[in-house]
């Protein structure tokens, strides 16, 4: 007896609706997103059990390394681009257009006033490793602002306040900085009347 032959069809599904699901997944993802910055240096907080949440804008971040240079950044360009002219304005320094971008295109700043236009000048290849060197100064900068003598850190919290009154400010120290450093920033902080900040750590259960 000759064996039967099941004729076969080929299956044909239609994909369209899943590409429109992926597309609307990941659609919503990039609208949704926060892109972390590249940080100069690489910090390990210590840990915390707090639960509050630093807010995602309007917000001055103040990164300390483990060395203790200080680096800065905010979350709107045209916020950093004012606080840029005010600081230099104070400096007397005049930066040229493609100084501006390249302080503009930095995720943080943290380069003494007095070789900024140096840290600049470089080729934009060499800037993310000759910043970690450097680090805003904490000394006393007289006669710069009108104001009794501030530091350069007190200089461009300051303007970074008269260019957004609503940032917030928030500390990110390694685990292992000196309680020196975090003290005088805290300090300094203090003499400015900034006493409101938040302090970044890692989550830990108590239980940990």
């Amino acid at each position: 007896m000759g064996k039967v032959k099941i004729k076969k069809g080929d299956v044909w599904i239609d994909m369209t609706p899943m590409s429109d699901v992926m597309v609307l997944l990941l659609t919503f993802f990039m609208l949704t997103s926060t892109f972390v910055k590249q940080e100069p240096v690489r910090v390990n907080t210590p840990g915390s059990v707090s639960e509050i949440k630093v807010p995602e804008k309007d917000v001055l971040n103040i990164l300390v390394s483990n060395d203790g240079k200080i680096f800065m950044n905010m979350d709107k360009t045209t916020d950093v681009a004012a606080v840029l002219d005010d600081v230099s304005g104070q400096f007397g320094l005049k930066l040229q257009p493609a100084q501006h971008k390249k302080f503009l295109d930095d995720p943080m700043w943290g380069v003494p006033m007095n070789e900024l236009q140096s840290y600049l000048n470089l080729d934009k290849t060499k800037m993310p490793e000759a910043i970690k060197k450097y680090g805003i100064p904490t000394d006393s900068v007289p006669g710069k602002t009108g104001d009794a003598a501030m530091s350069e850190f007190q200089i461009w919290v300051k303007a970074a306040h008269n260019v957004n009154p609503d940032a917030k400010i928030a500390i990110k120290a390694d685990e292992k900085t000196p309680y020196k450093t975090v003290k005088k920033i805290m300090s300094e902080l203090q003499d400015m009347n900034e006493n409101r900040y938040y302090l970044i750590t890692q989550y830990k259960k108590t239980e940990d």
